[in-house]
């Protein structure tokens, strides 16, 4: 049914002139089978892209360090964080113990454009006792470093209405139904989240759920778009990665098999982008992503980490910059590794000779 709908869909984009207005097919599948974006020539259903709740499942888990119902699988750690980046989905075909089956299709060879990430949507906003938005549930830091792995990463990114200059104006699940149903839409509401214990409570004090029905609910949600120049940082810092993917000739390959990455602790992580047909090196990548504290990284005995021959590794880009709400990120020692604490390093290479590099050896 999937694939005949995707034929009509793309039939149907035909304009009266004969041109085809470009047109984009994307599931949500919570049993992330990838036959959604294969071809319908091979048995697939001819979709362009897949919401990929993984990552932003890991992701918030690393950001909140809550891990309760649908987020029990995950445990937002480093190594987490690099599969979801280089692999796209983490369940491909392993048992899920929360929802006690099997969960996923092998996903290594669908293109990383073809996932649609995201740190926030509807649901999962909604999906909460307040419908708080993630930057009220962590550290600005820790945010803004996520941000960055989120915007430089091959998926294809999805933001939420006023994510992007930092609302947080909250969104909360309503409805307008009868009151028969509207009756039951409560009730199925509260049976859900209570699988969340620290909605559920304890000694029967549960934490009282906004009203689907009620008009206030969905008023609350409204955004105040005269706020909007409250937050000019956050609106930059979105401006400024969503700039850099589209310039920067490796970011905006979104090509996941450049991607390699190397756990450095359990909060700290570094991927590095490289590409073969790059001569010089001049696509390779290296960003640094820290979750902890600020890390001292000695030794460092990871080949990732080596710039290219005759160049040295310069700072393009921190989720720390002032500009964005940062308090700064210093010269990195790319001899004895400081890894600034809550924030992503983005760096790029630079032509020079290093000192004692094997062009020196007579």
């Amino acid at each position: 049914m999937l694939a005949d709908l995707s034929v009509a869909a793309r039939a149907a984009a035909f304009t009266a002139s004969g041109e085809q207005r470009k047109i984009v097919l994307i599931a949500e599948n919570e049993t992330q089978e990838v036959r959604h974006v294969e071809s319908i020539t091979d048995n697939g259903f001819g979709l362009d892209g897949l919401w990929n709740d993984d990552f932003h499942h890991t992701c918030r888990v690393a950001a909140t360090g809550h891990a309760e119902f649908y987020y029990a699988d995950f445990a937002g750690t480093a190594q987490e964080l690099i599969s979801a980046t280089r692999w796209g989905y983490l369940f491909q075909g392993q048992y899920s113990h929360e929802l006690k089956r099997w969960r996923g299709t092998p996903a290594w060879q669908i293109p990383g454009w073809r996932f649609v990430t995201y740190l926030q949507n509807h649901d999962q906003v909604a999906n909460s006792a307040h419908g708080s938005r993630l930057p009220d549930l962590t550290s600005p830091g820790t945010y803004r470093a996520l941000t960055t792995l989120w915007l430089l990463g091959p998926g294809t990114p999805m933001f939420f209405m006023g994510q992007e200059f930092g609302t947080s104006t909250p969104f909360r699940f309503f409805a307008d139904h009868d009151v028969e149903l509207a009756t039951l839409v409560r009730e199925g509401r509260w049976e859900s989240l209570r699988q969340f214990p620290r909605i559920a409570g304890r000694d029967g004090r549960a934490v009282s759920l906004p009203d689907p029905a009620d008009e206030s609910t969905f008023q609350a949600c409204k955004l105040d778009w005269s706020k909007r120049n409250d937050h000019c940082q956050d609106l930059t810092l979105h401006r400024d990665l969503l700039q850099l993917r589209r310039e920067d000739p490796t970011f905006s390959r979104q090509d996941k098999s450049m991607i390699q990455g190397a756990v450095i602790n359990n909060d700290c992580f570094l991927l590095r982008w490289h590409n073969h047909h790059s001569e010089h090196g001049e696509l390779d990548r290296l960003l640094l992503v820290n979750l902890g504290r600020d890390c001292h990284w000695r030794p460092s005995a990871e080949p990732l980490i080596a710039p290219v021959i005759d160049t040295h590794w310069q700072i393009k880009f921190s989720s720390e910059d002032p500009e964005y709400g940062g308090s700064g990120t210093a010269l990195l020692n790319t001899t004895d590794w400081h890894i600034p604490g809550h924030s992503a390093v983005l760096l790029t290479p630079t032509a020079t000779q290093r000192p004692g590099s094997h062009h020196d050896v007579k």
